[in-house]
């Protein structure tokens, strides 16, 4: 397992490597020969329920193992594969409350062969090592690869042989042993086995050491000129064409020697209800056909393919849809889930710029989950779009409180087909974000009503789209082409091996990902996919928007393949993703990859732009740190840079989403909150007051994780804050609808809602390149620390106000700033925010401790009082002498005048 090397999310991520598998226990059998690792556990409350140990090997997907009563004590049992030196293990239950909370490391190195006993203590960090009778420990074998160039397999020992090493090693494969030439001893105990003839990369072979056999890496094919220009196909007709007469299945399985096609009833794994079996035929470019006449709507499939006399079974990795939990494709008339009026279906936000979007983040499951909620459809599809929904108190929920708060888009975390909620059994409590792809066209089960039945899934997402277009919503869905789930049990991977995968020289998956294996966008017929796909949700599903998961590990030019593609047909659709710098291994030379600094080469990317995250509320690696907002030092420049789309990175603001938290790390009030732990409350919400204000009238793309509005926050049950709550219960996740009876809760949310309405009604703010921000927006210099300020020209971009000015106060004390010449109306300051003018001033602004300030340049004069008069006008100071040396005498004499008539 590797950490991510950038933002606190890819630590998020790496939590996703110990998700990567399947849900089921392993069960383990010790055969002759075998290292066998035994972990025991121990409780001192005795309470072994929904415990069990999650163990990997090092850089290899890990899975569950179930502890079992051996003799009184509780063991799990994991068979190593060959030449492992290390193993991973986290005690856990199934929803992930760890019993230790980091990743823990079994030194192995030495054993060859029987078995060894690890001990755990509840609690405890660390572990005892005991070797059984038959434990054989020694040299090892640690890898083997096969070097094309040099006709060598090259070995790597823990330490170097005592003997004639000639006699230690022998390679086989499939058709015998291979004769070796000669061996010599390398470097570092290593050893060079020359071979007589060369190895045939198409096929797979091992190395034997002492009865053991490992297997050997060998130097990938699949990126090679010859292999793409035999190989690639570039039809569009793989997966299964439906027609009421007749199914057409084609299948791209290069390397594949047999493939069949498996019909079933049901698409519910290991029920024996096969109709029949259709044996294909080898087609153009590596491609497999086969055709079955009649209507097969409704009827289920596999595909099973046999590669180096080894079969396996595999789901197609072009499924339209599938059956519970992903296992058997779908034969699906599309047409037939199409909602009524879907011909007319259209983005409500068509003709609009990127800089136009208020994006809002949401998973499905959020937003209905809690009591409050009101919504019947919990954690569904459809209770997206359920209308009328309150809380008790009568306070509007779910999709009228997103319509009424002014967003233009929702973007929904992963609705594609993933692998970390059980669709089986969804009776029970279960959560997951799901970056994890089983099926990367399929709708995920659990958010429908019937995971059983594949029609149900894709016709209610439908709706649920059709729905949110109704209401004025554009779509974006989260897409994670950077991964899979497991690598190795992944459709494509089982039909291709590894061939969807970024492969290592040691024939381990890279994993810049954190998540076990990084997707190999820069083969063909991976990017093939990728853009298909993609392309498919865009015309299938109209979804108006993509956001990339980790998109940095994506080729520069696979991303703007699929920009372009989908841009043919729908021209509005955005795009954005984590531009984060990973490191991973490339199977080919000459690609870039999607990166921030990259920006400049996917011209038509936006990227979230950390430099303002941190900069507004301090460091994602250290939660402790204070921000801008929270008074943090020499941030100034950062906000102001970011405040005009210009981040080091940004060339342009239509290539930043702007922003203060998403479902990553701690949200925006839990954050401030953990680094001002003497700040009042009211303090801490003007923080988070400022930090929307900030980003919200910055150039660029405002985005805003779901309930920031309403100052979410995601508490434990310990009463810490949740900073990774990937699989934590709806009790941390779920949005609390009845804060929103508070008026601490519902002026936020005001405020949020003024907002965006403020942005809205000013192009100003929503410039699209970096020459028109340069020409109209300027920093004003001079201003006290924690302060920023800047003006906009009158006109920019269309807007008819003839000038903006911007304050931004985060010091804990009022500022006097000068105004530019003029009445200023003012629509957003500490409190209220929107399109109604609060008050109207000149000369000068008084802005409040901890806030926002943003004036318009008015038509009116404003109104003076006697304290600005006294205070800012000369002409103000001679009246008030006049009027005291001439009217008070009158005044005073005439009192005495009418006192003298009265005693007379």
């Amino acid at each position: 397992m590797k950490q991510r090397t950038k933002a606190m999310f890819m630590a998020v991520v790496l939590l996703f490597t110990t998700v990567m598998a399947p849900l089921l226990h392993v069960t383990t059998v010790k055969a002759a020969g075998d290292l066998v690792l035994k972990l025991h556990y121990n409780r001192k409350d005795g309470n072994y329920d929904d415990w069990d140990v999650w163990l990997w090997e090092e850089g290899k997907d890990g899975a569950a193992y179930p502890f079992e009563d051996e003799n009184g004590e509780m063991v799990a049992t994991k068979v190593i594969t060959p030449g492992t030196t290390s193993v991973g293990f986290i005690v856990r239950t199934a929803d992930w409350t760890k019993d230790v909370d980091e990743d823990q490391f079994i030194d192995i190195s030495e054993m060859v062969s029987g078995t060894v006993h690890i001990y755990v203590e509840s609690g405890v960090a660390g572990y005892t090592k005991e070797y059984d009778e038959d434990a054989v420990t020694g040299i090892k074998l640690t890898k083997a690869r096969y070097d094309e160039e040099k006709l060598t397999v090259i070995i790597t020992m823990t330490g170097k042989l005592e003997g004639n090493p000639a006699d230690a090693f022998s390679v086989k494969g499939a058709e015998g042993t291979v004769a070796i030439k000669e061996v010599t001893e390398g470097e570092a105990s290593s050893y060079n086995l020359l071979l007589e003839e060369p190895l045939d990369l198409t096929k797979s072979y091992t190395v034997t050491y002492e009865g053991e056999e490992y297997p050997l890496a060998l130097p990938s094919i699949y990126s090679t000129d010859n292999f793409e220009q035999e190989y690639t196909y570039t039809g569009t007709d793989l997966g299964a064409t439906w027609s009421s007469d007749k199914t057409t299945f084609r299948v791209w399985a290069p390397t594949a020697e047999d493939i069949t096609v498996n019909l079933y009833e049901s698409g519910t794994p290991e029920t024996e209800d096969l109709i029949e079996q259709i044996k294909m035929q080898k087609d153009v470019n590596g491609t497999w056909i086969a055709e079955k006449e009649g209507d097969l709507n409704g009827i289920y499939y596999t595909y099973k393919v046999t590669i180096n006399g080894e079969t396996t079974e595999a789901c197609d990795p072009y499924a339209r849809t599938t059956g519970v939990n992903g296992k058997r494709a779908m034969v699906i008339d599309l047409s037939s889930t199409n909602p009524d009026g879907w011909e007319n279906d259209t983005n409500p936000h068509a003709g609009e710029a990127y800089t136009d979007a208020v994006i809002y983040e949401l998973h499905v499951r959020d937003l209905s989950s809690d009591a409050s909620s009101g919504i019947s459809n919990t954690g569904k599809f459809l209770g997206l779009i359920e209308e009328g929904t309150t809380n008790e108190a009568g306070v509007p929920t779910g999709l009228d409180h997103i319509k009424d708060l002014g967003i233009t888009h929702l973007h929904l975390l992963p609705s594609y087909d993933y692998g970390s909620v059980d669709e089986t059994q969804l009776d029970k409590p279960q959560f997951n974000w799901g970056y994890d792809p089983v099926n990367y066209n399929v709708p995920e089960g659990s958010y429908s009503t019937d995971p059983y039945n594949g029609e149900v899934r894709v016709a209610e997402m439908k709706q649920m789209v059709q729905g949110l277009h109704n209401n004025g919503i554009s779509v974006v869905m989260d897409v994670v082409y950077n991964h899979v789930y497991n690598a190795t049990d992944f459709c494509f991977n089982q039909i291709v091996p590894e061939y969807f995968s970024r492969i290592d020289e040691d024939g381990k998956y890279s994993s810049g990902s954190g998540c076990g294996n990084d997707t190999a966008s820069e083969r063909a017929m991976v990017r093939k996919y990728i853009v298909e796909s993609v392309k498919y949700w865009a015309d299938e599903y109209h979804i108006d928007g993509f956001r990339f998961d980790l998109v940095g590990l994506i080729d520069t030019e696979t991303i703007n393949e699929v920009v372009a593609e989908v841009h043919k047909d729908h021209p509005d659709v955005i795009f954005y993703g984590e531009g984060w710098t990973l490191e991973t291994t490339l199977t080919k030379d000459g690609y870039d990859l999607a990166t921030q600094v990259n920006s400049a080469k996917t011209p038509d990317f936006a990227y979230f732009n950390d430099t303002i995250r941190d900069g507004l509320k301090g460091n994602v690696f250290d939660t402790k740190t204070l921000g801008f907002v929270s008074g943090g030092e020499n941030f100034e420049s950062t906000i102001a840079q970011c405040f005009m789309g210009a981040a080091d990175w940004c060339s342009s603001p239509s290539q930043t989403i702007n922003y203060a938290s998403c479902h990553d790390n701690l949200t925006l009030i839990d954050r401030i909150s953990r680094s001002t732990p003497n700040a009042s409350r009211e303090d801490r919400i003007r923080m988070n007051n400022l930090s929307a204000a900030i980003y919200m009238s910055a150039q660029g793309i405002p985005f805003l994780q779901a309930g920031e509005e309403m100052l979410r926050t995601k508490q434990k049950s310990d009463g810490g804050f949740d900073e990774n709550s990937y699989s934590s219960p709806d009790s941390v996740n779920s949005l609390k609808w009845d804060n929103l009876n508070e008026e601490e809760y519902l002026n936020v949310y005001n405020y949020y809602k003024g907002l965006i309405a403020f942005r809205k009604a000013h192009p100003a703010l929503r410039m699209t390149n970096a020459e028109d921000v340069a020409a109209n927006l300027t920093t004003v210099e001079g201003m006290d620390s924690g302060v920023v300020a800047l003006e906009m020209k009158g006109g920019a971009n269309g807007d008819s106000a003839k000038g903006m000015f911007f304050i931004f106060n985060s010091n804990n004390e009022e500022k006097q700033i000068s105004l530019p010449e003029g009445s200023w109306d003012v629509y957003i300051n500490g409190e209220k925010a929107g399109t109604e003018v609060l008050e109207t001033l000149s000369g000068t602004a008084t802005a409040a401790p901890i806030s926002a300030m943003v004036l318009v340049k008015s038509d009116k004069d404003a109104p003076v009082t006697q304290t600005e008069a006294s205070k800012n006008s000369p002409n103000a100071a001679i009246l008030i002498i006049i009027v005291v040396v001439i009217l008070v005498p009158v005044i005073v004499g005439s009192i005495i005048v009418i006192r003298k008539r009265k005693k007379n």
